[in-house]
């Protein structure tokens, strides 16, 4: 699968977890079976290497092996992106080519992890990594989680200036969603995260869909296709149902790899190892997740019911 353009990209796209064996190494196994998961439940696209991901914790061979072993098990069967990290434009550019080469349809840049800039700075920085690709190129500009970010007026700038960054992976705010696609006049994609917190009103706003990880995506999907297909009711149900969930495991980055993790290996039937450093669960957070996975129920359980 080969877009053209990010008008192509919406929907609800899965941002897989870094599964680890009890050795801290990345599992083959694991990985596939997430994937699996997240195309049966119906997912519109796939991303892979954001803060779900733990890319801070990878090493530069891990990530590539990451591209590679997603690419493989995904088969083109919905668009891939693929979350760029790096300390400068060479690093970054290098990790662009890979996803080139093992078929990304999209890449999602994040800001250097390092010093203090101007955004001038950063416009030029995005820049010069855009540049470098043939795919579409979308920012992720999440200041609460990064420290730094771009404002409503500084993103039309940056778009303005290279078009060949497409779209934006904002993680904020419904509110401040909506005033980012009324100040670039809804010329560009909008994707929210926040594990889906406010899901249906991102879509009211406007917002061309939600890049989440996989802990609670099939409600999430299901809230999704009925709000496309005028059903709000429905819509909000399949969002109310999840609802407890997210707020319990979006409660930081931290507590999401701790126990959004957890929920989905309870939900998976899948074993959860941490990679240090991380938070470590307590016996009222396990007793949480064991609570939210009984509500929420097994993916395949949840498929069913839908068919």
């Amino acid at each position: 699968m080969t877009p053209s353009s990010a008008g192509t990209f919406d929907g609800i796209h899965a941002i897989l977890y870094a599964l680890y064996d009890s050795q801290e190494k990345l599992d083959r196994r694991a990985m596939r079976r997430q994937v699996e998961i997240c195309l049966t439940c119906g997912v519109h696209g796939m991303a892979a290497l954001g803060l779900a991901t733990e890319v801070s914790k990878l090493s530069p061979t891990e990530r590539r092996t990451l591209m590679d072993w997603v690419a493989e098990d995904t088969a083109g069967r919905v668009p891939l992106a693929l979350t760029i990290c790096g300390a400068s434009v060479a690093e970054q550019t290098e990790q662009v080519r890979h996803a080139e080469q093992v078929g990304a349809d999209w890449v999602i840049l994040q800001p250097p992890p390092v010093g203090s800039f101007s955004a001038a700075e950063h416009i030029r920085f995005f820049g010069r990594v855009a540049a470098a690709t043939h795919l579409p190129v979308a920012i992720q500009n999440a200041p609460a989680f990064f420290g730094r970010g771009l404002s409503n007026d500084e993103i039309r700038d940056l778009v303005a200036q290279h078009p060949n960054i497409q779209m934006i992976k904002g993680e904020g705010p419904a509110i401040d969603i909506a005033g980012l696609i009324q100040r670039t006049d809804d010329r560009i994609p909008v994707f929210n995260g926040r594990g889906g917190l406010e899901l249906i009103d991102n879509l009211r706003a406007g917002c061309r869909g939600m890049i989440l990880a996989p802990d609670c995506i099939d409600y999430a999907v299901r809230a999704y296709d009925a709000f496309r297909r005028d059903d709000e009711l429905a819509a909000e149900r399949a969002y109310r149902d999840m609802l407890p969930a997210v707020v319990f495991v979006m409660q930081g980055i931290e507590n999401l790899l701790c126990y959004g993790k957890r929920l989905f290996g309870a939900r998976a039937g899948l074993p959860i190892h941490d990679r240090a450093p991380a938070l470590r669960p307590v016996a009222a957070g396990d007793a949480m997740v064991a609570r939210f996975a009984r509500a929420l129920g097994p993916y395949e359980t949840f498929r069913r019911n839908e068919q």
